[in-house]
């Protein structure tokens, strides 16, 4: 088994906004540049073989503030991106958020559904057990990163995941067991 730990991006300027980024490149916030100090801290007892982070600045930069002080590979891959919203990129969240289990397997407008989301998550999960198994990971993501952990390493099904109400932690840290097996099939059809 490769144990997996998950934490979301810090506080971003969308976040702050209520918008939800989706593909859009927005940076954290001073909020989530000191979030991103304090991830740090939450992480200093565990022994980290790795991280992955998508690519894109708020999750790549929590990433490289809360581990850079560690000799771990820092690895961006861009399949850990958030759902691309498509022409809903940067709209309120709550909009958003009403919207995702409409778009399960139907495309944002402009986008992507929520399954070839979790699918990208997929993809990185069998590389990285490929390279890493056994070892100990964390992932910096998004919803969407968090959406294909859950599904993955659960076998939960996707509709019910997203139609779970988000969990908030105060320490922002999941913890998954991921097993080579798991990820030996492709999405099972339907959401």
């Amino acid at each position: 088994m490769t144990t997996v730990y998950y934490s979301p991006h810090m506080t971003s300027l969308d976040n702050e906004l209520g918008r939800a980024s989706g593909h859009a490149d927005v940076p954290l916030s001073e909020r989530g540049l000191l979030e991103a100090g304090e991830l740090a801290r939450h992480y200093a007892h565990c022994a980290i073989d790795a991280v992955f982070c998508s690519d894109l600045q708020r999750a790549s930069r929590t990433a490289e503030l809360a581990f850079s002080s560690r000799d771990v590979p820092i690895i961006r891959d861009a399949r850990l991106r958030e759902c691309d919203y498509g022409i809903l990129a940067q709209y309120p969240s709550a909009e958003v958020h009403a919207r995702l289990l409409g778009h399960l397997a139907e495309p944002f407008p402009g986008g992507e559904s929520l399954t070839a989301a979790v699918e990208r998550v997929g993809d990185v999960l069998r590389d990285a057990l490929r390279s890493w198994g056994g070892k100990t990971l964390v992932i910096i993501g998004h919803r969407a990163t968090r959406y294909g952990l859950e599904y993955w390493c659960s076998g939960t099904s996707l509709e019910r995941i997203v139609g779970s109400p988000w969990e908030r932690r105060e320490i922002p840290i999941w913890r998954y067991e991921a097993a080579a097996s798991l990820l030996d099939y492709h999405m099972r059809g339907a959401p």
